[in-house]
C-alpha cells in the first residue's frame, strides 16, 4: 500500500479524474493511502456535485456523478489512475515500490500554489 504524506505545501493531481488539489491559505498537512486521498476528494466532489444540482447545472452535476463513478470504479480496481503529488519546497512524498520521482523544473515550481503567503521584495 502507497503511503501519501502530503504537507501543506503539497499539490495532488488525478489526471484521469480531471482533479487538482492545490493548497490555500489554511491547507493542512495529513498522512493517508491512496484510499484515504480518494475519499477526501470523494467528499468534496459530492457535495459540489449537490450544490450544482440544486443551482441546476445540469452539466456540473454530470461532470459530477462521472467522477463519482470514476471513484467508485477505482476503489473496486476496475479504473486506473495516476497520482502525481508537487510540493515546490519538498515536503511531500508518495512511499511506494512503484512510485518514480522527479526533480521539479524552476518553472514548475513558480506555477505551484504553497499555501503560504509568500512576499516577493
Amino acid at each position: 500500500d502507497a503511503r501519501v504524506i502530503r504537507s501543506s505545501s503539497g499539490t495532488i493531481r488525478i489526471p484521469e479524474l480531471g482533479v487538482d488539489i492545490e493548497p490555500g491559505h489554511a491547507s493542512e498537512s495529513y498522512v493517508s493511502n491512496i484510499e484515504g486521498v480518494l475519499e477526501r476528494i470523494e467528499s468534496i466532489v459530492s457535495f459540489a456535485t449537490r450544490s450544482a444540482r440544486e443551482a441546476g447545472s445540469e452539466e456540473s452535476t454530470q461532470k459530477g456523478e462521472a467522477i463519482l463513478e470514476n471513484i467508485a470504479m477505482a476503489r473496486c480496481g476496475k479504473f486506473e489512475f495516476t497520482v502525481i503529488l508537487e510540493d515546490p519546497l519538498g515536503n511531500s512524498a508518495i512511499v511506494s515500490d512503484k512510485a518514480q520521482r522527479s526533480v521539479l523544473s524552476c518553472e514548475e515550481i513558480a506555477s505551484l500554489q504553497t499555501g503560504m503567503l509568500i512576499l516577493d521584495v
